[in-house]
């Protein structure tokens, strides 16, 4: 198995966002996880998530969404009015994006772009109990336009928008860049960048018809949501849904009617958690330990940590070096050091609920938790080699590494 995570650090709409001031339309965000919040001042934002819609007959649907142009923004305050050494500002009053003037939308609007009103869900059966609304309509809500462009990408009327869950996102798109073209500078690195390299590797490894010829194993990943505050959610890697798809997928085959068939199958299963690591930066080499300095683009950095906070050990090092060799891919080894605090991953819960083998690496990135980051053109390649080998070579290896 292999797991990974595909939420990041950023900003949501609050469920009331109409805010206004000093004549700017402002839109109310929450922050979502923990993001290097001062870079996302001064760019190009958006706005995209989930929406949820009523149609014609009553029901209640969900559509993605995605407004793909620049809408709101989030402004520094000029050096001249406050010189302060560093960047500081409070989240609750100074993180507000701006979504434009409140004239030029008093100018755009006339009685004919107005919203539509609670009466517009009446329906001939019951109109008295449609017309009530237990909670604002959303276009009381949220500014009138922004619901309109929402529900212009939903491709229905502004009054079937019943509520959303939206996020802001940076519009600049992702480039290859260095002088050489071996950097990737992009949002969300962490962790959509080894969520790729899993499903590629996943897809690679079954390319051939004979791929499973000789399986006696599943391939099987898992990319979990909000891993960036804690995991623990229905969709989280701290919930119930990785333990009851191996309890179901335990059954299929010969031995599935065996009473202990599901903890037989965690026993004998082996779980890399991928998300990204941490690449030396040159500005703050002091921050790194001495002897472990991962590079971009010199291969899958592995994960060790003496308190757990990685579960990587001596057995699945052994077993993910003779991937590697097999593949002929590079790895790099990662340790905090003792007078700084080490982030984890959803590898030592997974280890700790399903008492399977666990191994945590990812590949280097700067800047995480920004609002942009940098990744290595060619460790995309090696993540996606080692994986495809690890799901070839899992079968084999596991029977030749002895552990009491």
């Amino acid at each position: 198995m292999i797991g990974a995570h595909t939420d990041s650090p950023t900003l949501r709409v609050k469920p009331v966002s109409k805010k206004q001031g000093e004549g700017f339309i402002q839109v109310g965000v929450e922050t979502y996880g923990g993001g290097l919040w001062h870079t996302w001042f001064d760019r190009d934002l958006s706005l995209a998530g989930r929406v949820m819609v009523k149609n014609e007959k009553g029901e209640f649907a969900q559509k993605l969404v995605r407004i793909n142009r620049p809408i709101i923004r989030i402004p520094t305050l000029a050096i001249h009015l406050d010189r302060q050494e560093t960047f500081a500002f409070n989240k609750e009053t100074q993180l507000f994006p701006i979504a434009g003037l409140v004239a030029a939308e008093l100018n755009r609007t006339n009685e004919t772009d107005k919203p539509r009103t609670p009466e517009s869900f009446d329906t001939p059966d019951n109109p008295s109990v449609d017309r009530f609304t237990p909670l604002k309509i959303a276009t009381e809500r949220h500014h009138p336009y922004i619901v309109e462009l929402i529900a212009n990408e939903a491709d229905v009327p502004v009054s079937s928008v019943i509520d959303f869950e939206l996020v802001l996102y940076d519009t600049q798109k992702a480039c290859i860049g260095g002088l050489n073209n071996e950097l990737i500078f992009s949002a969300r690195l962490d962790n959509l960048g080894m969520s790729y390299c899993s499903i590629t590797a996943l897809i690679n490894s079954l390319s051939r018809p004979s791929a499973l010829d000789n399986e006696h194993s599943i391939r099987l990943i898992c990319l979990f949501d909000h891993e960036e505050i804690g995991s623990r959610t229905a969709q989280g890697a701290d919930s119930n849904l990785l333990p009851a798809i191996i309890r179901r997928l335990s059954v299929i085959g010969p031995g599935g009617d065996n009473e202990t068939a599901y903890e037989q199958t965690l026993a004998t299963s082996f779980l890399v958690s991928a998300d990204m690591a941490h690449s030396i930066n040159p500005n703050y080499a002091a921050k790194y330990e001495n002897d472990h300095k991962p590079e971009m683009n010199k291969g899958t950095v592995i994960k060790i940590n003496a308190n757990a906070r990685y579960a990587t050990n001596s057995p699945g090092v052994v077993l993910i070096q003779e991937v590697a060799r097999r593949k002929q891919v590079p790895l790099q080894f990662f340790v905090v050091r003792n007078d700084s605090s080490c982030g984890s991953t959803i590898g030592p819960m997974l280890a700790a609920s399903l008492g399977t083998r666990t191994l945590d690496l990812g590949n280097a990135q700067l800047s995480m938790h920004s609002i942009r980051e940098t990744g290595g053109v060619y460790d995309v390649g090696y993540g996606v080699t080692l994986f495809e080998g690890y799901f070839e070579h899992f079968g084999d290896l596991e029977r030749k590494i002895l552990v009491d």
